[in-house]
């Protein structure tokens, strides 16, 4: 690998050159490794071989027509999903250089394609910043790819190449005339690489997709980016073009929220070569939004430069604060959970070597990105608060109210430990616990009502199994701060028995039982119990879920029933076959019995038909997409009704056994 070379730029900007193709070529090309190693450990290179693996294809791709756009050179991307599992993307960059690569005496387009580590990243000035898998990215889809073809316009011409698994079918060649540039790459995913999926399924998720896109339309503003899907007779079709850029984000963002600023802070700047981009707005919400990104990538961990912004803005407003009487001399500073209470921030910097932690980049690890958007957010912060006393006023209220709230909620936590240890660390009355004291084989039973609560005590297994009743609907917690949560008595019972403590006390090492298990009703009012207590553990022991401590008791719906013989239906289509089945061993007019409610179940039934571990089905809670979940609860649980509103409208009819 050459030597890098500085990076000059006017006025200490990053600054694209002129759309030319002059100054890149196949010398910009730098080759360091072969490829082989992909094809026999894919993990390594797209994070894993299932849905999110194969979709990685896409991105990697993509994010290569994106640094052309990053760098000042295209305007318009296009992604097509089209029959038979194939995608094509095409972009109006450069293309690819097609000349003889000196080093390894192939097309440069033949070495991007089928040599890991070679592409315009690594040296010279072709890419000042870039996304992608540090220029891996092309090449890996190659290698797992059944086929793929490149078309490249460059040099008034169109260059044609086509791959198997990686290998050229053929030498690159002219396939006809072209006036413009670009790249065009179409591809289909190796089945025997992504062997989870079938021949005649879809592979691709159209809304992942567009998801995506989106949220890099937004992050690249002034560039055009149109996705159809033409896996179906009837196209669909969407472009994305937005010219507020994060401005913008933030309002999609918060569509369905009340903001309480008039004005979004905004800011670009760029310190020592890293560009920062930022742009917030509070609302009611109790529940921060913050979404980060480094040179387009999403870092779901956040990292450095997320940091900087929290540290800058805590800082930042605590100033302004004791400068404008807002917070007392005597009084202590607001805490960064004070200043973070509803707001919604999209947080972007652009550097030239960005250092992710993880191949799938979910966090920034480099110090400057952490001291550049520091110094960008505190030097522009303050101006805006000066500018916008209104804004400033609104902002300063809502984060003194919740510092309020958090030294509330401090002595109510306290005052659930005190209870807990004065008490000798007494369990709730209600509470029917497991002999066991391992927490690895221990499960705690978290049952709908006094009833319910009788036939699973009788009917379990004391050894291992303990068992909470829950009288009536617990508080929704997507509405209220903690001090109100741990006023309420069923939530309080539910602490102590968990023993883990809760919020910022939390300890999962503190863990009782290994398993937790919602066990409800199967009618609506069992659906909202359920909903309730996922809210609980999604807002308040998100480590519980992350870990796959929560489970989802599965009770059968029916009992059907002739002469000695009984079997258990636990969804409609049970219950089809189960009849088909008996009136194929001729028995006549059996009896179909519908539980309504656990407690309609003897002792017996429950733990043959739920609790038995021989025997029963339960479905664990996980969280595949943190941000969507909390856009989710926030919908379903929050103040506005608009939203949810919304929200069922549109998926009503997807909706089975609907009990009315």
């Amino acid at each position: 690998m050459t030597k890098k070379q500085s990076m000059k730029t006017k006025n200490n900007e990053l600054k694209p050159k002129a759309a030319a193709q002059s100054g890149y070529t196949a010398k910009d090309i730098y080759v360091l490794e072969g490829l082989e190693p992909v094809r026999k450990r894919p993990g390594m290179y797209i994070g894993s071989t299932g849905a999110d693996g194969l979709h990685h294809l896409i991105w990697e791709v993509f994010d290569n027509s994106l640094d052309e756009a990053m760098a000042g050179y295209a305007k318009n991307i296009e992604v097509v999903l089209l029959p038979d599992n194939y995608v094509k993307i095409t972009d109006d960059g450069r293309g690819i250089p097609v000349e003889t690569h000196k080093q390894t005496k192939k097309s440069a387009l033949e070495t991007v394609l089928t040599t890991l580590h070679a592409g315009g990243k690594f040296g010279g000035e072709s890419y000042k910043i870039s996304g992608g898998l540090h220029g891996v990215g092309v090449s890996v889809v190659n290698a797992l790819s059944i086929k793929l073809r490149a078309d490249v316009c460059r040099d008034g011409a169109i260059w044609t190449q086509e791959y198997e698994r990686g290998k050229p079918e053929n030498k690159i060649k002219k396939t006809g005339a072209c006036k413009k540039t670009g790249t065009s790459i179409t591809f289909k995913p190796d089945r025997d690489i992504f062997n989870i999926f079938k021949e005649g399924d879809r592979w691709f998720d159209s809304k992942k997709i567009l998801d995506h896109l989106r949220e890099q339309a937004y992050l690249t503003k002034g560039v055009r980016i149109a996705f159809s899907d033409e896996r179906e007779k009837e196209s669909s079709s969407y472009t994305f073009y937005f010219e507020g850029g994060l401005i913008s984000f933030v309002r999609f963002l918060n569509r369905d929220e009340k903001p309480i600023q008039n004005n979004i802070f905004y800011t670009e700047k760029t310190h020592n070569d890293i560009i920062v981009e930022a742009a917030f707005q509070y609302t009611e919400d109790v529940q921060p939004e913050e979404l980060s990104f480094a040179n387009n990538i999403h870092t779901g961990e956040g990292g450095m430069h997320a940091t900087g912004f929290r540290t800058a803005l805590t800082r930042t407003l605590n100033d302004y604060a004791r400068q404008n009487g807002y917070v007392k001399e005597s009084e202590e500073n607001l805490t960064g959970d004070d200043v973070r209470e509803g707001l919604t921030v999209v947080i972007s910097v652009k550097l030239r070597e960005p250092q992710f932690e993880g191949q799938t980049k979910a966090k920034l690890g480099n110090p400057e990105a952490r001291t550049a958007t520091e110094a960008v957010i505190g030097e522009t912060l303050g101006e805006w608060l000066e500018k916008n006393p209104a804004d400033a006023r609104k902002i300063l209220e809502k984060t003194i109210l919740a510092a309020k709230a958090r030294k509330a909620a401090k002595a109510a936590r306290e005052t659930v430990l005190r209870k807990g240890i004065l008490e000798g660390l007494a369990l709730p009355g209600k509470l029917a616990d497991c002999s066991s004291k391992d927490p690895s084989e221990s499960e705690l039973f978290i049952v709908e009502g006094d009833s319910a609560g009788g036939s699973a005590k009788q009917g379990r297994d004391r050894k291992f199994q303990a068992i909470l009743p829950l009288r009536g609907k617990i508080l929704n917690v997507e509405k209220a701060r903690i001090d109100k949560i741990l006023a309420f008595k069923e939530i309080r019972a539910l602490v102590i028995a968990l023993g883990t403590a809760i919020a910022d006390e939390f300890d999962l090492s503190k863990l009782r039982y290994n398993r937790i298990v919602i066990m409800t009703d199967a009618d609506v009012d069992g659906a909202h119990i359920r909903t309730l207590l996922l809210t609980l553990f999604f807002r308040y022991f998100p480590e519980l879920v992350n870990n796959g401590h929560i489970y989802i008791a599965q009770p059968p719906l029916y009992k059907i029933s002739s002469g000695k013989k009984a079997e258990y239906a636990y969804a409609e289509e049970d219950k089809s076959e189960i009849l088909e089945a008996f009136k194929k061993d001729k028995m006549s007019n059996p009896s179909v019995q519908r539980y309504k409610g656990l407690g309609e179940m003897n002792p017996d039934q429950l733990w043959e038909t739920t609790m038995d571990p021989a025997n029963r089905s339960m479905k664990q809670v996980t969280v595949e997409d943190a941000d969507k979940a909390d856009k989710i609860f926030d919908i379903l649980m929050g103040d506005e009704v608009a939203p949810r509103k919304r929200f069922i409208q549109t998926h009503a009819k997807t909706v089975k056994n609907l009990d009315i």
